[in-house]
């Protein structure tokens, strides 16, 4: 079930590929009543955050975004002290001394850092190196303590939520009837590997996009409520045509380095209902 006031709790995660945009450009497709919420791809939380729901499943394979959001669950006032200790020390010298510092042992100075890492880095992007480290220069912004930012009460809604760093595949099968089920998975796809769907084709292939498509499948037979955004692609569009229903959403693009690489793009918008 859906609580409090929708749209209130902003994620404190800036996301590459984040759905802040949709939930305020389709607010209808956010509107449901299911009894609980489940996302596979967690990311920022943008349509967590927004329809707040009382009971929620949500996953990534991202080990240290699950961590923070465990982090912010458990003990929130310690996560953002030792925000704030980075928000004071904060310089070229500091992000990249932090960058560096992967040995910590408190699971909220690791959150602490991750948070800070996400919002002084270039664009808020995540990428690691073949070693599994955090690689993305120092960005332009330098406010590393938001004024929408409300540790408090994204603990609060995490109460109702199970956290795990699995394959996506997992959760949606645990997915049942009386679920609304979320997916946004990195939009890699067929034949068109270039830019950042290059960088995507590493950590999620083709192969993956079809054994998520058929994980999908199963849960429609199980009677779930399913909303998906994909790249707009005749690949994903072939994949998916006859059994969902498609529609397109379009979004400014932002992650291009200059201005001519920026414009209005489409995604696709995969359903059930």
């Amino acid at each position: 079930m859906i609580e409090g006031d929708a749209g209130q709790l902003l994620p404190f995660l800036k996301w590459a590929g984040g759905k802040r945009w949709l939930v305020a450009a389709r607010p209808e497709l956010f509107a449901f009543d299911e009894e609980r919420f489940i996302e596979p791809f967690l990311g920022s939380g943008a349509v967590y955050f927004y329809v707040r729901p009382s009971r929620a499943v949500l996953s990534d394979v991202n080990r240290e975004l699950i961590s923070t959001y465990s982090a912010i669950k458990r003990n929130w006032p310690s996560v953002q002290s030792a925000l704030e200790d980075h928000a004071k020390s904060h310089s070229a010298k500091h992000y990249y001394k932090t960058r560096s510092a992967v040995d910590l042992k408190s699971s909220v100075l690791k959150a602490a850092r991750f948070i800070y890492l996400n919002r002084t880095c270039w664009n808020g992007l995540y990428r690691v190196n073949r070693q599994g480290q955090f690689n993305v220069p120092i960005g332009t912004k330098t406010n590393v303590l938001l004024s929408t930012d409300d540790f408090q009460d994204a603990s609060k809604l995490l109460k109702g939520a199970a956290l795990h760093c699995r394959d996506f595949e997992e959760t949606v099968d645990e997915s049942s009837g009386g679920d609304f089920l979320f997916v946004d998975p990195p939009y890699t796809v067929k034949h068109n590997l270039n830019g950042f769907i290059k960088y995507n084709e590493k950590l999620f292939s083709w192969e993956d996009q079809i054994r998520l498509k058929k994980s999908l499948v199963r849960a429609d037979r199980r009677g779930v409520k399913i909303l998906m955004t994909n790249a707009d692609h005749a690949s994903i569009r072939e994949l998916y045509s006859g059994k969902f229903r498609l529609d397109s959403a379009e979004r400014n693009s932002v992650l291009a380095g200059v201005n001519r690489g920026r414009g209005k793009v489409t995604e696709l918008i995969i359903r059930n209902w």
